[in-house]
């Protein structure tokens, strides 16, 4: 099995940090619907912090016999999204996406992305052809758990590099640890993942900046998630950093392809202000 993408180093215990907290919009609607052909259909709908609503209708078809998958977007700012992949394009282990981005009269976007997968490794580079032209690569190899891969961007344009990272992790499929070096390496996470038992998860995150962190009076940032599976349709989530922010959610599938999501974050040392949030998601599937 091929180790998992740089980005995937520390997928558990950002998965576990970040997924799942629905007060990040009053409100939001997903529906996903497949067609008796195969075409699939994604409508996606949120509030924003200004009230206004922004939403995204997608159209997916996959051909499996050429390994050739044509996604159509469009959402209220009038973009047009196109992504086509291609698996094993050239050689096996390597997937090409084409993906377009046009506002009519309006900003345009194109970008080629390559992906490589083996047994000990993984790869991927991003063309940003009509920026820069800017290039992002980044690698990961594993071998018994044990993982490590790095990233690099590049201005083509001009000729050098604009940013790189690293990160080195051990991953079993009861917990995993990861340190990662963002920003040039003056951000250091460190984070771990725990999977207590079949009902129980924990998970924490500790953050050092080099550069703003020096001086300050707390200069490691420290966040705690836990989430406890009620049964196999429902599952309740709580965060909590000490900055005094904490955050909780309730998921429960209302019955097979509806799901309700309901959350609240909340702010300990400004219990008395209006800063407060609340939030729900409805998701369908068919």
């Amino acid at each position: 099995m091929a180790p998992p993408a740089y980005s995937d180093i520390s997928k558990n215990s950002n998965g576990l940090l970040n997924k799942d907290f629905y007060h990040l919009s009053k409100a939001s609607l997903d529906v996903k619907t497949v067609a008796p052909n195969g075409v699939a259909f994604s409508l996606k709908g949120k509030t924003g912090k200004d009230d206004s609503i922004s939403s995204n209708l997608e159209t997916k078809y996959t051909d499996k016999a050429s390994g050739l998958t044509l996604t159509q977007g469009w959402n209220t700012s009038n973009s047009l999204d196109t992504k086509i992949e291609v698996k094993d394009a050239g050689a096996p282990g390597i997937k090409a996406e084409f993906v377009s981005s046009v506002v009519p009269s309006g900003p345009k976007g194109a970008r080629l992305n390559l992906f490589f997968a083996q047994q000990s490794v993984s790869a991927r580079a991003f063309f940003n052809l009509l920026k820069g032209p800017t290039f992002v690569g980044d690698i990961s190899i594993g071998h018994d758990g044990f993982l490590a891969g790095s990233e690099v961007a590049y201005d083509i344009g001009a000729a050098k590099v604009t940013k790189y990272s690293a990160a080195v992790g051990f991953s079993t499929p009861v917990y995993s640890f990861s340190v990662t070096g963002l920003n040039n390496l003056s951000l250091y996470q460190a984070a771990y993942y725990h999977k207590v038992s079949p009902f129980v998860e924990a998970g924490a995150r500790a953050t050092y900046d080099i550069k703003n962190g020096a001086n300050a009076g707390k200069p490691v940032a420290i966040e705690f998630a836990t989430k406890y599976s009620l049964d196999r349709t429902a599952f309740v989530k709580a965060k909590i950093a000490d900055s005094g922010l904490a955050a909780l959610s309730y998921s429960q599938q209302l019955r097979p392809g509806v799901t309700l999501g309901i959350g609240a974050s909340f702010d300990a040392l400004r219990l008395a202000e209006p800063v407060h949030k609340l939030g729900f998601s409805l998701s369908f599937s068919a």
